[in-house]
């Protein structure tokens, strides 16, 4: 969807693909008619934004073919579909049984990581809409903290120049500048915005910035304003922001049998108290005792609460929007909700058909939409003409 800020800014908001499982071309089509096409649909929205998840193999053969990328692009148009943003922290596999600490690899101190990014910028290139100011792509905050030496550091700083290199070469050639965004996530070496400071302050911000990603900043009980104002101070621009909420106990003792209807085999639920205890999954948490209150990271719907007594960390997320876009000028143009975990919610709140999962991430990009919207943006929509235009491939090839 198409927001217009008071300043004249475009915003776009989207909702992030890697919830679904597929990774070659003729899968993701066809998730964009089981979910993107109904979730338009149910929001009445004449142009629904897409955060685009391609695992690395399809990405390589996307960044390949131009003509692939264009037939990406006319599917997309011709479903009232649209990308300005793509996620690549996952690398593959991501809706696989078991993920854990396999989705921090690659990492930035690797080649791999460095060509899969820049075939994602090469593949964005073509996707993005003709007035789009620019496109972007989320990726892992350099690493996971172990293991993290001087040698690794270098290699990625190593990594991150020839990144930005790449981009400012493909931004000359195609005229469609993309930017690439590290996300500061619980337990990486790149946790809290303090470490986006101390760890990027040397990168090139025309090219590079932050993702930030709400439900992280509530996990390292970061208050939105003060974070904002450390990026400020280190010259690092939001370049995205995924609207996530995590999950939240204030007694997490007495709520113990409840946060166990949370622990799951796929993904890691770093889990930080308000005191300064943590521990990398939910299960060691409880297993460990630590004091609460907790955050865990557990991306839960925007628009629904937890098992109750649960909370979620909404508050924090209407605090960072209100920072980001409720002010005389935008802090970000590109938001992505971001709710991968429906598929390992507990049972009571597991959507258990494809139309149920649409239906609730319809109601999340809902809930965001108003949001913005109780801020003071205004929906948009796109001019009829431009819904179907050609891409840039399209019109340079």
């Amino acid at each position: 969807m198409r927001l217009r800020h008071a300043d004249g800014q475009l915003v776009h908001l989207s909702y992030c693909t890697n919830v679904h499982p597929a990774e070659d071309l003729d899968g993701i089509i066809g998730q964009l008619d089981t979910y993107a096409r109904p979730v338009r649909e149910r929001l009445d929205a004449d142009v629904l934004g897409l955060g685009l998840w391609l695992a690395a193999p399809v990405a390589a053969a996307l960044a390949a073919d131009a003509g692939q990328r264009r037939r990406l692009r006319r599917e997309l148009s011709a479903r009232g579909l649209e990308v300005v943003t793509l996620n690549g922290f996952p690398y593959r596999s991501f809706q696989a049984p078991v993920v854990k600490h396999a989705v921090y690899h690659p990492d930035w101190s690797t080649t791999e990581r460095l060509d899969y990014t820049l075939d994602l910028a090469r593949i964005l290139v073509d996707l993005l809409p003709d007035d789009a100011a620019r496109g972007s792509i989320s990726t892992l905050p350099l690493a996971w903290r172990e293991p993290w030496d001087t040698a690794r550091a270098d290699a990625c700083a190593r990594q991150l120049d020839r990144l930005a290199a790449g981009l400012a070469d493909l931004g000359r050639q195609s005229g469609r500048p993309v930017r690439v965004a590290f996300e500061p996530e619980p337990g990486c070496v790149v946790e809290s915005t303090a470490d986006a400071a101390r760890w990027l302050p040397a990168v090139d911000t025309e090219w590079l910035g932050i993702c930030l990603d709400l439900a992280h900043l509530a996990c390292a009980w970061e208050d939105p304003a003060a974070a904002l104002a450390t990026l400020r101070a280190a010259g690092l621009p939001v370049v995205k922001v995924q609207v996530s909420a995590a999950l939240g106990a204030d007694a997490p003792q007495r709520d113990a049998e409840v946060l166990r209807g949370y622990v799951e085999p796929r993904f890691l639920h770093q889990t930080r108290s308000v005191h300064g205890p943590a521990a990398d999954d939910l299960d060691a948490a409880l297993d460990a005792d630590l004091p609460g209150p907790w955050r865990v990271h557990y991306h839960v719907p925007l628009h629904a609460a937890p098992a109750a007594p649960l909370t979620s960390t909404v508050p924090v997320l209407r605090a960072a929007l209100g920072e980001l876009l409720g002010g005389d000028t935008a802090g970000c143009d590109h938001l992505d909700v971001e709710t991968y975990t429906w598929g390992v919610l507990p049972a009571a709140h597991r959507p258990q058909t494809t139309e149920q999962l649409a239906g609730g991430i319809a109601a999340e990009l809902a809930f965001a939409r108003d949001e913005l919207c109780a801020l003071g943006l205004s929906l948009e929509s796109r001019p009829a003409a431009d819904r179907t235009s050609p891409s840039y491939s399209e019109v340079t090839r």
